[in-house]
C-alpha cells in the first residue's frame, strides 16, 4: 500500500515459517458444531457455548462517559464516511487528541464481511494514518493470509481509539468511551458479518468490561447493533503486538481465527439459503 513495490507473493507455508507458526499453525478440519452460527444471540450448537453456562453473551458497547453524548454523539450517528474521516481527525474530546500528528480512522475494504479491531495507533500508524504498519501489522497480514484473507479485500481494520495514546500504553476506559461513536458509527456503515477483537482494550471498547482476554477466547459474543439489526457474532482474540513478545500463545491465536473462519462460513450459508428461500425476486441479503 501507500504506492510501495509489490513483493512477491509467498506460499502459505511461507508466511507461517515467516510468523513462526509452522508447522503449529496447520488449519485442521472443522466438525460440524464448530461452524454453528449465533441466531437471535444465542449459540446454535454446542461448541459455540461457553463450557460453564451454554450462553452466547449479547452486548452492545459500552455507554460513553458525558464528552461523547448529546449532540456530538447524535452527529457523528448520522455521519457518512467522509465526515466521519473528518471529524475524527479534528476531534479534541479526549486528551489523546494533544499529542498526535492524526488520527487514525481505518483502512480496508467498505463493504467488508470482516471486520477487525485492534487498540490504538502506534507511532508508526500515527506517522501513516494508517492501522496495524509496524512489525504488528506484518504479523495481522501473515494471520490474514493463513485463512486466506487480504488487507483491503473483504477486510476492514480500525482501532478502538483513533489517535496514538503516549508511549504506546493501553488506551483508558475515559479514551475508548470518548472514541465509542466514532467506532459505532463504522460498524453500521459497515455492517460486517463478523467482528475479530484484538486485544482487551478492543473487547472493551465492542463488548464492556465482560472479563479477561483469556475468559473471553473461544466463549460466544454478538454485537447488539444500533441499528436493531441482526447481531453480529464476535470472536475475541490477541492483539498482534502481544504475539511479537509472546510467542507460545500465537497457536492459541491460530485457533481463534479457525473459529472465525468457521463462524463466517456459516453466516455466508445462512445468508445464502435466505435468499434461496426468499425466491428470485426478493434481491440480495444485505
Amino acid at each position: 500500500m501507500g504506492g510501495e513495490p509489490r513483493r512477491p507473493l509467498l506460499t502459505r507455508l511461507q508466511l507461517l515459517r515467516e510468523m513462526g507458526l509452522s508447522p503449529l499453525w496447520r488449519l485442521r478440519r472443522q466438525s460440524a458444531d464448530v461452524a454453528q452460527p449465533l441466531v437471535g444471540g444465542r449459540a446454535a450448537g454446542p461448541e459455540a457455548a461457553p463450557p460453564s453456562s451454554g450462553e452466547a453473551v449479547v452486548a452492545a458497547a459500552p455507554a460513553a462517559v458525558p464528552v461523547a453524548v448529546g449532540e456530538r454523539n447524535a452527529e457523528i450517528a448520522g455521519m457518512g464516511w467522509e465526515e466521519l474521516r473528518q471529524s475524527a481527525a479534528t476531534c479534541r474530546a479526549c486528551n489523546l487528541c494533544q499529542g498526535r500528528r492524526q488520527a487514525v480512522l481505518g483502512v480496508g475494504d467498505l463493504k467488508a464481511d470482516w471486520l477487525f479491531i485492534g487498540e490504538g495507533p502506534g507511532a508508526e500508524e500515527d506517522a501513516r494514518g494508517e492501522p496495524f504498519v509496524g512489525p504488528a501489522g506484518k504479523l495481522l497480514d501473515a494471520m490474514l493470509a493463513a485463512i486466506d484473507l487480504q488487507r483491503g479485500r473483504d477486510v476492514y481494520i480500525a482501532n478502538a481509539v483513533k489517535c496514538r495514546p503516549p508511549g504506546n500504553r493501553t488506551p483508558e476506559p475515559s479514551e475508548i468511551a470518548a472514541c465509542a461513536p466514532f467506532l459505532r458509527r463504522q460498524i453500521v456503515l459497515l455492517q460486517p458479518r463478523l467482528i475479530v477483537l484484538l486485544g482487551r482494550a478492543a473487547a472493551h471498547a465492542v463488548l464492556g468490561e465482560v472479563g479477561s482476554l483469556a475468559n473471553m477466547r473461544g466463549r460466544s459474543f454478538a454485537y447488539n447493533s444500533p441499528t436493531g439489526g441482526e447481531n453480529i457474532p464476535v470472536v475475541v482474540s490477541y492483539h498482534p503486538a502481544y504475539l511479537l513478545r509472546t510467542l507460545h500463545d500465537k497457536a492459541r491465536a491460530w485457533e481463534d481465527l479457525c473459529r472465525a473462519r468457521a463462524l463466517m462460513r456459516a453466516a455466508k450459508a445462512t445468508a445464502a439459503g435466505l435468499e434461496r428461500a426468499a425466491g428470485p425476486d426478493a434481491g440480495p441479503t444485505p
